[in-house]
């Protein structure tokens, strides 16, 4: 059954009044199994620490309670900050929330900062839409957010996880990450993916790159015979190779590699021992 947007949000309207203030043992608490956030910077929480050691912490995180334990609803960062100052106890207020809600609340607490990777962010929207029956108009005027902000994060999910694994690894930007959905196969976008991390291409250089594989494609297209289609980019080759050679030295070869960029072609030499060492 859908979750009450209005009832979830209520948590953040309550005044926070002493009674409703509890100190309970952080070894009870566990994190948001919901929270959108994937890795929280460890000097970011070391500073957050420092200025919760100086002046205190201000604002109660929300708990609701799960068995024989508490849940965190809002706070993930106040609670690494005093899990990191060795607080035996921290200053809680406890919510009555589905699990619905905190993960709504999680991400709303999330998008008020910057740093949340955009892949986390939409992951976090396509969620709300799930669990609330929200269209993506309704949840971007709740967010405050346009609607087309909504729409070109959700579609980077379109993605294979795994290339979105590459994506993140690799540092790209979102609209790196954007120009990929160009590609119609898995294996052109992990090529391509590597492409731009070896050679720092902008995002300007990655989307002539992307169009100029497109155009090849389309070129080198054959609808009455074999679908398949042949990509002449050197770059996406060399690639393969190299990614080949990864694979045959993590299985225990040393393969020696010579690599010549002559003036009309590329040259690469590999020898194999005949022994492993």
């Amino acid at each position: 059954m859908k979750e009450n947007w209005t009832k979830i949000f209520s948590v953040s309207n309550d005044d926070q009044h002493e009674e409703n203030i509890n100190n309970i043992g952080i070894a009870k608490i566990q994190s948001n199994p919901y929270q959108p956030r994937k890795i929280f910077d460890p000097d970011k929480i070391k500073e957050l620490a420092q200025s919760i050691k100086t002046y205190g912490l201000i604002q109660p995180i929300i708990l609701r309670t799960c068995d024989t334990c508490y849940q965190i609803i809002a706070g993930e960062r106040r609670f690494l900050a005093c899990k990191e100052l060795g607080w035996s106890t921290i200053p809680s207020i406890i919510k009555d929330i589905s699990e619905s809600g905190m993960a709504a609340v999680a991400l709303i607490e999330n998008l008020q900062r910057e740093n949340l990777h955009y892949l986390e962010e939409a992951q976090g929207y396509q969620r709300l839409l799930d669990d609330f029956g929200l269209t993506q108009e309704v949840l971007a005027q709740r967010l405050g957010k346009s609607q087309s902000t909504i729409a070109n994060k959700l579609r980077l999910l379109k993605l294979k996880e795994s290339i979105r694994e590459y994506v993140v690894r690799g540092n790209l930007t979102e609209r790196h990450t954007r120009a990929l959905l160009k590609l119609p196969e898995e294996q052109l976008q992990e090529n391509v993916v590597n492409i731009i991390v070896e050679e720092d291409l902008n995002v300007k250089e990655t989307e002539i790159l992307i169009e100029e594989i497109l155009e090849k494609m389309k070129e080198n297209k054959k609808p009455k015979k074999s679908k398949k289609v042949v990509v002449r980019d050197l770059r996406i080759f060399l690639n393969t190779i190299r990614q080949a050679i990864k694979v045959i030295k993590k299985a225990g070869l040393n393969p020696i590699v010579f690599e010549k960029d002559c003036e009309k072609h590329f040259e690469i030499l590999i020898r194999f021992p005949k022994e492993m060492d």
